[in-house]
């Protein structure tokens, strides 16, 4: 068994799909429209296989709350932490918000977390 892909809501189609393909060189498919149900996607593919789903539907416009169950980020992982330590230091320097990193968590992990440009968690990682 695999994931085959995971989605998220999003206000501006275009301006996440252009923050997924300059960061992290994904592969956006072509738009998606259905007009009836006033719904548009793009599925960005990443290293071939991995696949994200930004979607946007009308009336689909309220962020979650913080503090919530369910979903509370997604983790890309960049090989190294150089990489990390790279990539942070370049979203830092182009204005999105840095929640906490890079550093070596409790578990073990080394990552940073990042805001995406609708205040999404993406956590960055060997």
């Amino acid at each position: 068994m695999k994931i085959e892909h995971v989605a998220i809501w999003v206000k501006d189609l275009e301006a996440m799909k252009h923050f997924y393909e300059t960061y992290f060189n994904g592969s956006a498919s072509a738009k998606y429209h259905n007009k009836d149900k006033a719904f548009e996607s793009y599925f960005l593919t990443f290293d071939g296989t991995t696949r994200l789903e930004i979607m946007r539907q009308s009336g689909v416009d309220q962020p979650d709350s913080k503090k919530r169950t369910g979903w509370a980020h997604i983790a890309i992982s960049l090989g190294s932490q150089e990489q990390v330590n790279q990539m942070t230091d370049t979203l830092k320097k182009t204005g999105f918000h840095l929640v906490n990193g890079p550093r070596v968590t409790g578990d073990g992990y080394y990552e940073s977390v990042i805001e995406d440009p609708e205040g999404n968690y993406l956590e960055l990682t060997v």
